[in-house]
């Protein structure tokens, strides 16, 4: 919390406003005042004679926003209200608050999936009136037993409720998060005396009047309370270097420059880990943080970074919302947000407890493929929509979400996502065993989705437009978010005409480089058959049998590392079917010379691409006359076997594939070398693997050019 020493305007003095700043100094110090927009939320959420009111307050990070709930609790609590209820996105930014909460005297307890060894004793304790704050995750709201049993106790006792990181209720935002839509079922709930109170930092005015609206009321609309959002501190900038190996060797000499500790922010998991290992291999205190990090790492580094143990974090967005390190001193993005609202709230990390922290863009040549990959995410076309319906009517009982995704041609996280969005509008409904239909009948919005697809590219390119801009870079991001006090700040790199450092020494550049180009991942096989195979007529179930199965395989990159990756993005990208380049298949053969193999192949087989047939059959055959193996052939394709189109989940794609291919030569009782070009679902090289195995082959070990995640 960050209240100002401003002082209280003499007009606006009273009672209430003294009983508010009184509890801000014994929360803040002597000090604190309350800034005029926290009053006047305060007030609003706190007056007997306008109960009821809702609020959004849209403020920038660092403004105080948790001042003003904790506050307000307190008030409404010594005035006989129930406990304030906060609906909260992350562990992190639930474990921040909790602690603010307790510094300030407020009695704070948290549900989420991280404890629920502590759900009785909170409800106990909610019961015994010994809670003044209870933080709930958005997901609580939509499991079945919380909402059943729980939520509607919850409403009718709640004191005020408080949606934090508001912006994710509305799919115009940068983050938005389908469980967030259950907040509006809640909100109908409440006894209409019960405030209201939503808070964000990073919400455009569209954005804005769309919580607005969901949070209206008949007869009372909501106060909007927009503040500036300068940021005094923060030092923006952008360094344009020319491919990865120059933007790593970056890092690597200016992470001991900067002042304090900081986060460096990656795109995608892959970059995340693989500059973290980079970084720490050349001496640097960092550690990853991302989406695969577990729920134990992720405390202990947040921690290590909080004590300045750790010179940065090398994170995803996982490390976004909610992470409170006041005296943060940098944020660089090795490649760039898809939005400028969203690297707002990133850069909004640093600085808020210091008068100067650097902010630098290092964009990357591959930032707009990984934008469109996470655009293909966005909510499924209507036909798969229907298709989940119509599913759900036809059984007329609960089906799990892994019993529907050997229906539905829709990969796990996307096919929950929009179920979710379907229990929201009344569609479906999750029950203990799964979803269910309401029989209710649904519209697909296909104007809005395809408004919303368009107000994606937009950001995308005003993102684009940040990056060459040669005006204020802090106006320009106020500017996208609507704030209409955005003037130049007279600290970016613009403003002062001076640039990050756009060098590195040739000794750094050759350094980074040859990690960059150190090839080869490992690749677990497959060792269990998708669940609910049953339903779509394939009696599999359980283990892959051991002598039917392949071996743990290689490829030569992700296409999301910020090494190979780039060149074999070029390489499958543009749909042509050419020979392998020559240093693509030197980096081949040093992944097959450094493979610990358990029993060295002698001969090697061509997935036989359907639509790189000279690149994979051309590998194969390369690969098997250097390392003096037989090359045996490229595996057949069955009558009526379809050809790409892949489909999304593992159970419709172990369907397409499980009779797709032929082996059409002799197989030795031999070791066999698999190659293929792209590995996606890892389905194909399972079966294709297997049809190996059961044509006598004593081992198969898949290698392919790419992964695909």
């Amino acid at each position: 919390m960050s209240p100002s020493t401003e002082q209280t305007p003499p007009e606006a003095s009273g009672t209430l406003r003294e009983e508010a700043e009184a509890l801000l100094r014994a929360l803040a110090g002597e000090h604190a005042r309350l800034r005029e927009d926290q009053w006047r939320a305060i007030e609003a959420l706190c007056d007997a004679d306008d109960a009821g009111r809702r609020v959004l307050l849209v403020q920038r990070t660092g403004f105080g926003k948790s001042a003003v709930y904790f506050t307000a609790t307190a008030l409404l609590r010594r005035r006989g209200a129930g406990p304030t209820v906060i609906v909260s996105p992350l562990l992190a930014l639930m474990r921040n608050q909790i602690d603010a909460a307790r510094r300030a005297g407020v009695r704070a307890r948290t549900i989420n999936s991280a404890n629920p060894e502590d759900w009785d004793a909170t409800a106990e304790a909610i019961a015994e009136d010994a809670v003044d704050v209870l933080l709930i995750s958005p997901e609580r709201l939509n499991n079945p037993a919380f909402r059943d049993y729980q939520l509607p106790k919850l409403a009718a006792g709640c004191g005020m409720l408080v949606v934090d990181e508001a912006h994710c209720i509305s799919d115009w935002g940068h983050d938005f998060r389908p469980d967030y839509r259950r907040i509006a079922t809640f909100i109908e709930d409440l006894p209409g005396t019960v405030p209201v109170l939503a808070t964000t930092a990073t919400a455009n005015a569209r954005v804005s009047d769309d919580i607005a609206e969901q949070l209206d009321k008949p007869g009372a609309s909501t106060l909007v309370l927009r503040g500036s959002l300068d940021r005094e501190s923060l030092r923006l900038s952008v360094a344009d270097l020319p491919d990865n190996a120059h933007r790593l060797a970056w890092l690597d000499e200016q992470l001991p420059r900067f002042d304090g500790s900081g986060i460096v922010y990656t795109l995608t998991v892959a970059a995340a880990e693989e500059v973290s290992d980079y970084l720490g291999s050349r001496g640097h205190a960092v550690a990853s943080y991302t989406g695969r990090t577990e729920g134990a790492d992720r405390l202990e580094r947040e921690e290590a970074l909080l004590g300045n143990k750790l010179k940065a974090l090398v994170a995803t967005s996982a490390l976004g919302m909610g992470f409170d390190k006041p005296d943060l001193g940098f944020v660089v993005h090795l490649g760039a947000p898809s939005s400028p609202v969203a690297y707002y709230q990133q850069i909004g990390r640093a600085g808020r407890a210091r008068d100067r922290a650097e902010v630098v863009l290092l964009p990357g040549s591959e930032d707009r493929a990984i934008w469109d990959y996470f655009g293909s995410l966005s909510f499924p076309a209507e036909e798969a929509v229907r298709r989940t319906l119509d599913v759900l009517a036809a059984e007329g009982r609960a089906l799990s979400t892994a019993a529907l995704e050997t229906r539905v041609d829709l990969r796990r996280t996307r096919l929950e996502m929009m179920l979710k969005v379907l229990d929201v509008d009344g569609a479906v409904r999750r029950v203990k065993g799964g979803w269910e239909s309401t029989g209710q009948p649904w519209v697909y919005d296909a104007e809005r989705y395809a408004k919303v697809a368009t107000a994606r590219q937009h950001e995308q390119r005003r993102m684009l437009a940040y990056e060459a801009t040669d005006r204020c870079r802090l106006e320009f991001l106020r500017t996208e978010l609507d704030d209409a006090e955005a003037v130049p700040c007279g600290r970016c790199d613009n403003c002062t005409g001076t640039r990050a450092a756009a060098g590195v020494s040739s000794e750094a550049a050759e350094g980074a480089a040859a990690a960059l180009s150190k090839p080869g991942v490992a690749v677990e096989a497959k060792r269990m058959w998708p669940t609910g195979l049953q339903a779509i007529g394939i009696d599999l179930k359980g283990k892959i049998p051991a002598d039917r199965s392949a071996e743990p395989g290689r490829a030569l990159a992700r296409l999301s590392d910020i090494g190979w990756g780039g060149p074999l993005r070029a390489l499958l990208s543009d749909g042509s079917d050419r020979e392998v380049p020559g240093d693509v298949f030197a980096a081949v053969v040093k992944v097959l010379a450094s493979w610990d193999w358990t029993e060295r192949p002698s001969a090697v087989v061509s997935m036989g691409s359907t639509t790189r047939p000279r690149l994979v059959n051309g590998l194969a055959e390369r690969i098997a006359g250097l390392g003096r193996m037989e090359y045996l052939g490229a595996l057949g394709r069955a009558p009526g076997a379809v050809a790409g189109a892949h489909r999304a989940n593992s159970a419709q794609r172990l369907q397409q594939v499980l009779g797709a291919f032929t082996v059409d030569f002799p197989v030795p009782a031999a070791s066999i070398l698999l190659v293929d070009d792209v590995r996606d679902s890892g389905w194909s090289t399972t079966v294709a693997a297997m049809r190996l195995r059961e044509a006598g082959a004593t081992a198969v070990h898949p290698l392919t050019l790419a992964l695909q995640a």
